[in-house]
């Protein structure tokens, strides 16, 4: 039996300002979605992040990778409000999210996915579904009395939950407690629960962490379907090879700053992102590292 393989998506190009010699950190883009600027987060006196400038172009598929302790799932915090700057500006849409919090974060449509899921283990997965749908009637106290106030809304509602479902292959299970399912199914479902709200931006902290190699292209699959629908994807990520397949744009982190970006052919062969690879880890035991070292010089290899 073969293994069904996802088909390389077309890339969107010439999406930074300026030609090849201009894709520096911070580089502009012709259409952001994400502007930010001067984030900083300081835990101890360690600066965790520390971004100059970035920015975060529509409708493409971002992959924002680095070393561990690069800060980049800090960044993902201070980006969706679960976290607060000690400086920087950052907007949506033109909109600026500075003290906004996470719930409100998500309802301006930007919404997010842990490393660690975050699916409410002793609710069934339809349960979990319906709570990521915004603005519902009968949360109301006065209106939850009436059903006719809310009753076609929540139909409206499941109807969608089931179509999520069905198309992350969990409709089966929309019954199960969400505890009893499997890591993989678990990241599924979180993905799925994030759509219920109809998001412009999505963004992923390490989807495919922890996930069996079995459902794997279906992550790859969902998050490339995304972008065809018109969302935009920021994804952290340490896989190299999924990098390479899926990302329009690549963002690379090291020691809380941006150290490049770009499209992934040329970001792989940045001197910065090979010293922030390799160079970090010179004499050092890689241990569980050793995957990502070798990938990088097999990409490196490809490339050249």
């Amino acid at each position: 039996m073969q293994t069904k393989t996802t088909a390389k998506p077309v890339k969107a190009t010439d999406l930074h300002v300026g030609g090849p010699e201009d894709m520096l950190p911070g580089v502009p883009k012709r259409d952001p979605i994400v502007v930010a600027t001067n984030i900083t987060r300081t835990f101890g006196g360690l600066k965790a992040v520390d971004v100059e400038s970035l920015q975060i172009p529509r409708n493409a598929i971002t992959a924002l990778i680095g070393p561990n302790g690069a800060g980049k799932t800090t960044l993902f915090n201070l980006l969706t409000g679960f976290d607060k700057p000690d400086t920087g500006d950052w907007a949506l849409n033109g909109k600026s999210l500075k003290g906004v919090p996470a719930f409100k974060v998500a309802r301006m449509g930007q919404v997010r996915t842990f490393q660690l899921t975050k699916a409410l283990g002793m609710m069934t997965v339809m349960d979990n579904m319906l709570l990521g749908a915004q603005n519902q009637t009968g949360e109301g106290f006065f209106q939850a009395i009436i059903p006719s106030m809310w009753r076609k809304q929540e139909d409206d509602i499941t109807e969608r939950a089931l179509d999520l479902l069905e198309r992350f292959k969990l409709v089966k299970l929309k019954d199960d407690y969400a505890a009893s399912l499997s890591g993989g199914q678990r990241k599924l479902l979180e993905m799925a629960r994030a759509l219920m709200c109809r998001p412009e931006l999505v963004m992923l902290d390490e989807p495919m962490a922890g996930v069996n190699p079995a459902l794997t292209q279906s992550l790859l699959s969902h998050i490339i379907d995304l972008k065809s629908e018109g969302m935009t994807v920021l994804f952290v990520e340490h896989d190299m090879q999924m990098v390479k397949h899926i990302a329009d744009w690549v963002v690379v982190m090291a020691e809380g700053r941006v150290v490049a970006e770009g499209d992934p052919k040329t970001v792989m062969r940045d001197q910065a992102v090979i010293d922030a690879y390799l160079g970090s880890n010179h004499g050092k035991d890689l241990g569980t590292d050793t995957d990502t070292v070798n990938t990088m010089k097999e990409l490196l290899d490809d490339q050249r």
